[in-house]
């Protein structure tokens, strides 16, 4: 029996590095499978539930992101706040959890490996209830060398991990990129594909923002994504930012088109 599982899992790993170059550069391909595997997280995944019972119940949760510069929110969002700091505005602000304490461990640079390497440091000392994790952008820079099946097992080792302090994980896909700008990083379509994948495999909470990007936000950018929402080929300004942490607040269900954080308009015309 236990051969048998190893097998299948092993099948499941190749025939998903087969199809991952055709699903990454194919828009309908990518929205179909995007679709399908929705399906498959919303039945399999119990997260979201905890989270909202964590919400209704818990007096105090301490929030950690982590990952690279976009995480960290350096230099690019010309001194407006990174998505963290949104989601910290959203949670001990509009929702009254001042108890609640948002960490941003995030380091311009990483990369899985070194989020692995540093994990105690990184993460596991601050003894979080959730992890939030966008990371890929530089795993895929050809001068990293990390495979796609390295970056499959990294990000399955630090979602096991996670779970293994007690911490709830979710993962945050890199946002699109100017490619003709970046060659370096030409396959990222191909990362995130496999984040998908393993959040799929091990039931994690997935914000694809790659497809976000792709899809909802061309629309209502007239199609001008990348010169509203990047500050360059890869880093988002303040506004994709506000975008990135918009999407995590839907994903979560603490979305209120009302909010200032959620994109509401909110003006005191006293002073």
């Amino acid at each position: 029996m236990k051969h048998c599982i190893y097998s299948r899992r092993f099948f499941l790993e190749k025939l998903s590095l087969t199809i991952i170059g055709m699903i990454a550069f194919h828009p309908k391909i990518y929205s179909t499978y995007t679709k399908r595997m929705n399906l498959i997280l919303d039945n399999k995944n119990d997260d979201l539930s905890r989270i909202n019972k964590m919400l209704k119940y818990e007096q105090s949760l301490i929030w950690l992101f982590t990952g690279n510069s976009i995480t960290q929110g350096a230099k690019h969002t010309h001194g407006m706040r990174s998505f963290s700091e949104i989601f910290a505005e959203r949670i001990r602000w509009e929702m009254q959890r001042t108890s609640d304490f948002v960490i941003n461990t995030g380091v311009s640079g990483s990369t899985t490996l070194q989020v692995l390497n540093d994990f105690d440091k990184r993460i596991a000392q601050f003894n979080p209830k959730v992890v939030i994790l966008m990371i890929g952008t530089n795993d895929a820079a050809e001068d990293r060398n990390i495979t796609l099946k390295q970056y499959r097992q990294n990000l399955t080792d630090l979602t096991q991990r996670i779970r293994e302090i007690g911490a709830i994980p979710i993962l945050l896909s890199p946002n699109t990129i100017i490619i003709e700008k970046s060659l370096e990083r030409g396959r990222l379509g191909e990362y995130v594909v496999m984040m998908k994948d393993v959040a799929l495999h091990e039931d994690v909470i997935f914000v694809d923002n790659w497809n976000i990007w792709s899809t909802d936000l061309q629309i209502k950018y007239n199609g001008r994504v990348f010169k509203e929402l990047l500050n360059d080929p890869l880093h988002p300004n303040g506004l994709g930012h506000q975008e990135i942490a918009v999407a995590l607040f839907k994903e979560l269900s603490i979305f209120d088109p009302n909010a200032p954080t959620c994109g509401g308009v909110y003006y005191e015309g006293y002073h």
